[in-house]
């Protein structure tokens, strides 16, 4: 039978480490820069847009050469954070799914 006591140990030392990679994925800069880089050093173009809450813009790139996509989170405060990125981008059709 497992000790409980060491189950907690192990679980405990390993979530330290699982929130460090999921941190390490989010890269942030200022909104201005990340936006000149999006565009300029990756070919990127912004294909949308939306409101997340009052003070959160979340915003759809995509480079449309090799179809790599990328998710910004834009703060209030001038920061913008990449939160999600992807490959083989396709444009959805208007109407039902």
């Amino acid at each position: 039978m497992t000790n409980p006591l060491a189950l907690i140990l192990v679980i405990g030392l390993s979530l330290p480490t699982l929130v460090q990679a999921r941190t390490a994925d989010v890269s942030c800069d200022d909104s201005t820069r990340m936006t000149e880089r999006l565009k300029h050093v990756w070919g990127a173009e912004r294909m949308g847009m939306g409101m997340r809450d009052p003070d959160k813009m979340v915003e759809v790139w995509v480079t449309e050469r090799n179809g790599d996509w990328l998710i910004i989170q834009n703060y209030a405060n001038g920061t913008s954070c990449i939160v999600a990125m992807g490959e083989h981008w396709h444009p959805g059709q208007p109407g039902p799914a």
